[in-house]
């Protein structure tokens, strides 16, 4: 949620008051104030599972999302808010030896749980690496897919994010949205502004799917041909 202080100007001359808002940064990384805030509200991280997998799993969720986001065997894909890896386990079993899953999150705590859980498991085709919430801080012209699974409305300061997300994607990368039509302080984002804020950064819509098998919708983004100059990035009106 954005918060504003209020200067005002006031002049001797008679009842000659101005009030301008200013915006508050004082709680922004240095690394973000060169990116505008999102004129929305800001979802807390409540919880790293989206749901309980036992459920996630009779609606086929993960296979679903899989099959429409096309990973196969050999794939290299980034599961960005991880959380205790209910897509990063089934990621990995499905891209294979050939394949790698980086699982991303910002949270030591379940980063450390994920780990004791890829170790269980015997998956050796994880790695698992801590970001920060303006940078998701992955290896350059990595990934074929980067999976944003329930978590993109609880991006902080997502200009930013999107921004140092572009550099991580190999040629013909792509990145998997699956989110809920609501509002951003009600765990969703409306795929409207969901779409703004993607294209204000330098990216394309190729597909987007309203799947109620999977509890949202299924989006899908490539890089345009030029990354978006912070200092040229405008902030979508979430009105």
């Amino acid at each position: 949620m954005m918060r504003f202080a209020t200067i005002c100007l006031i002049s001797f001359a008679p009842v000659l008051v101005a009030c301008e808002p200013m915006v508050d940064q004082s709680n922004r990384p240095a690394t973000a104030l060169e990116f505008p805030l999102p004129d929305r509200p800001v979802a807390e991280i409540i919880s790293n599972q989206f749901s309980n997998e036992d459920a996630r799993d009779e609606r086929n969720e993960a296979q679903v999302v899989m099959d429409l986001a096309n990973i196969e065997e050999g794939t290299t894909v980034a599961d960005i808010g991880a959380g205790e890896g209910y897509y990063t386990v089934r990621l990995a079993q499905r891209v294979g030896e050939d394949g790698r899953v980086l699982a991303q999150d910002i949270s030591r705590e379940a980063l450390q749980r994920l780990g004791r859980r890829v170790e269980r498991e015997r998956l050796e085709n994880i790695s698992i690496k801590l970001g920060q919430p303006d940078d998701p801080q992955l290896p350059v012209d990595s990934f074929d897919r980067i999976f944003l699974v329930h978590m993109y409305h609880e991006v902080t300061e997502p200009y930013a994010f999107l921004w140092r997300l572009w550099p991580a994607m190999a040629e013909d990368g792509q990145i998997i949205v699956v989110d809920v039509d609501r509002p951003t302080d009600r765990h969703g984002i409306p795929p409207k502004l969901l779409f703004c804020e993607f294209d204000a950064v330098g990216y394309n819509l190729v597909e987007f799917i309203e799947r109620p098998d999977i509890r949202g919708y299924f989006a899908r983004f490539e890089r345009s041909e030029a990354r978006t100059d912070p200092s040229d990035i405008k902030a979508c009106s979430n009105g």
